[in-house]
């Protein structure tokens, strides 16, 4: 996993700490939410309730400026005989999975459960970053991403330029907020208070070279345990934002868990939208200029 970032170390010299982050482990998650709560609690963070969505047990929906920690519920028809239309209750149902009680909290006959703790991504290239004018994000000594909240302006130019939807605004002022991976509690020598929370060990909180290593290691055991469809998620610098600060191992492709696939630096595609933008300014140049001097003859 690349670790360097355009601004960490080089700019903290011998200032500069470890590099930390999240691995996300969501085979252990038991969905309890107490890494949502414990981040409210201690970033004291507005209450940001949706309701439920008719669809999960999830009742935050997103992660936004209330919410810098989402626990994201997936339900999943797994029996060979499920139908198209037919409910979870019914292919339980059928299953006997009402009767007997699911095997695991996350896996039974006919469903399956998939839980994920959700959070910003703290990128190598974060794209959030550049486009701030103010520089209100900065990199800190830790390599995550922070807002500071009385610098920003709320132009919003971040909340485009993140390809993970992490970065909102909040409505009563207009500046964004984002998971800070606790700042202040680093600056102290202590973890996030989601990673300290969380009963399962399902976000765990480190040195990044040290989670890759230990994420490598858990991938390999649920592979051999028959679990085809496990991998990791920003763990690799060759993805589009060259590896996150928050990475994750998922039991199923990315877009399950309302991940985006292929997520990419919004930067690379500056360079062919301006020349697009420019072809277009050409021709209409070439348009004006032709419909004038067509007038004129």
């Amino acid at each position: 996993m690349k670790l360097e970032t355009i601004a960490w170390p080089s700019s903290y010299g011998d200032e500069a700490k470890p590099r930390v982050g999240f691995f996300t482990d969501t085979s252990v998650c038991i969905g309890c939410k107490a890494c949502e709560v414990a981040c409210k609690e201690w970033n004291q963070i507005p209450m940001s309730i949706k309701g439920f969505t008719g669809n999960s047990l999830d009742n935050t929906v997103a992660l936004g400026a209330n919410t810098w920690r989402h626990v994201a519920f997936v339900e999943q028809r797994v029996a060979a005989d499920a139908r198209e239309g037919d409910s979870l209750v019914e292919v339980a149902a059928r299953n006997g999975a009402i009767d007997a009680g699911v095997q695991t909290y996350q896996e039974g006959d006919g469903i399956r459960w998939l839980m994920a703790s959700d959070v910003c991504k703290h990128c190598t290239d974060a794209a959030c970053l550049d486009v701030c004018p103010t520089g209100a994000l900065f990199r800190t000594e830790f390599g995550t991403v922070v807002v500071q909240e009385d610098i920003c302006n709320g132009c919003g130019y971040c909340v485009s330029a993140c390809p993970f939807g992490v970065l909102d605004q909040r409505k009563d002022d207009g500046r964004v907020w984002k998971c800070t991976l606790c700042y202040d509690r680093l600056k102290g020598d202590e973890e996030p208070a989601c990673a300290q929370a969380c009963p399962t060990n399902s976000i765990q909180f480190g040195e990044l070279s040290e989670l890759r290593e230990r994420a490598e290691h858990r991938l390999a055991q649920l592979q051999e345990a028959g679990q085809e469809k496990a991998q990791l998620y920003l763990a690799d610098e060759d993805d589009g934002v060259s590896g996150g600060g928050a990475f994750f191992l998922l039991l199923d492709d990315p877009e399950v868990y309302g991940l985006p696939p292929d997520p990419i630096d919004t930067r690379e595609d500056l360079a062919s939208i301006w020349a697009a933008a420019g072809a277009a300014a050409l021709a209409l140049g070439f348009g004006i200029a032709a419909a004038v001097l067509g007038g004129r003859r």
